[in-house]
């Protein structure tokens, strides 16, 4: 696994790198975040909906699970910090979402990471200061190494 590791130092930096990310992304993509509250993961999912040219604001779904914003791809912006174990998980039949057209991105995926695709772009979020978070890309599948060895 060819992982990547890098620090942002203000939210704009966080959207500036989830911009590359959304430029990069194809159909089909899984992007999986993880971190605690504050790590910055609505923050860089709102870049990601920039670089796929989304002018509409990522809020976090936090309240209906899912949201679906129109891009150049569809984004498919997934919250499973309401959801309490992995039977309420499955039960959300969201293979549509991970193998259809858009790019799916879950935050608070250590939830439910034994139903998520194998295949799959991790990002560990953590805080490491006021502005600052610190981000480890893990690819796991040819597809993401690649996406990964482009952003270095």
């Amino acid at each position: 696994m060819n992982s990547l590791e890098l620090t942002t130092r203000s939210p704009e930096q966080t959207q500036e790198f989830g911009t590359r990310l959304g430029e990069l992304a194809n159909p089909g993509d899984v992007i999986l975040l993880v971190g605690k509250l504050g790590a910055g993961k609505t923050c860089l999912t709102q870049g990601i909906a920039w670089g796929l040219g989304i002018k509409e604001y990522a809020a976090s779904p936090s309240f209906v699970l899912v949201r679906e914003l129109k891009g150049r791809l569809p984004l498919y912006h997934l919250d499973f910090y309401r959801l309490e174990n992995l039977a309420e998980i499955a039960e959300l039949g969201l293979d549509e979402y991970f193998y259809g057209q858009g790019v799916s991105v879950v935050e608070w995926a250590e939830k439910a990471l034994s139903l998520l695709p194998p295949e799959n772009l991790l990002i560990e979020m953590e805080y490491i200061a006021e502005t600052g978070r610190r981000l480890e890309l893990k690819p796991s599948g040819k597809r993401y190494r690649e996406m990964v060895a482009r952003l270095k």
